[in-house]
């Protein structure tokens, strides 16, 4: 399939997602929002994604100039029928995801980011919620993922005052996964996707849903998320695979099944 504001590459179990709109920061009309939400709902034989942003920046926000001249209702309907499907589906994906962010990730290019499971950025990158800066407020589920990656005061503190939070400052307050040098980003991104990739899928995905349970459940829904997922991972060719290489000492070999 062919798109006009991303770029899909597969490798192997690998697929590999460019923002490429580098002329204007990968800001993201309703349009890529789209392309990425059809890459999720079919992955094929995918095992891992990885996100990215072709330039100096991964997604520079909204592209407002892509909006309806009522920006209150354009924003409103690209909310309702663009951007929040497209994050939902990356947060639904029975994949690990991992977005490396090269350069900015503002408005609901913060929510991209953030909706994958492995956050990596640059040491130039930054994290940025600004809307407070034209009275408006985040969306693309930003508040949800914010809140619960660094807590209230941190959240608050992005929000409302609109500050700039630098890749270091975003690992060492468990905003992200890791920060590392600009020119190692996509060694590292990489490295980590063709390890996941390799990985057994199942439990990947089962451990995602319990990880979503415990997030907004009670303990006992997580004892019998856990306990069913347990009982579902175990029945699978990896987790015989997994079983078989601990008692014969070597690697296993994981096929995803």
């Amino acid at each position: 399939m062919s798109y006009e504001t991303i770029r899909v590459d597969t490798d192997g179990p690998l697929l590999t997602v460019t923002l490429n709109r580098p002329d204007r920061l990968n800001a993201m009309p309703p349009l890529m929002a789209d392309e990425i939400g059809q890459v999720f709902y079919d992955l094929g034989d995918a095992r891992c994604v990885l996100i990215t942003g072709e330039g100096k920046g991964f997604c520079s926000g909204a592209d407002l100039s892509a909006r309806s001249s009522d920006s209150r209702g354009g924003s409103h309907e690209a909310l309702v029928n663009h951007y929040n499907p497209a994050i939902s589906q990356i947060l639904r994906a029975d994949v690990p995801v991992i977005c490396a962010v090269n350069g900015p990730a503002a408005g609901v290019g913060c929510s991209l980011a953030l909706a994958g499971d492995f956050v990596l950025a640059g040491r130039s990158a930054y994290f940025l919620q600004a809307f407070v800066n034209i009275g408006l407020v985040p969306d693309g589920g930003s508040t949800w993922l914010l809140a619960r990656a660094i807590g209230r005061a941190r959240a608050t503190r992005m929000m409302m005052l609109g500050e700039k939070i630098g890749g270091e400052q975003a690992e060492d307050w468990g905003l992200i996964y890791k920060c590392v040098d600009d020119s190692a980003l996509m060694d590292e991104a990489r490295a980590l996707a063709d390890k996941l990739a390799n990985g057994p899928t199942l439990a990947y995905a089962t451990m995602k849903r319990n990880i979503a349970t415990a997030l907004d459940g009670s303990l006992p829904q997580v004892f019998l998320a856990e306990a069913e997922g347990q009982r579902l991972a175990g029945a699978s060719a990896d987790a015989a695979e997994g079983g078989k290489a601990f008692l014969e000492k070597r690697k296993p070999a994981f096929k995803g099944a």
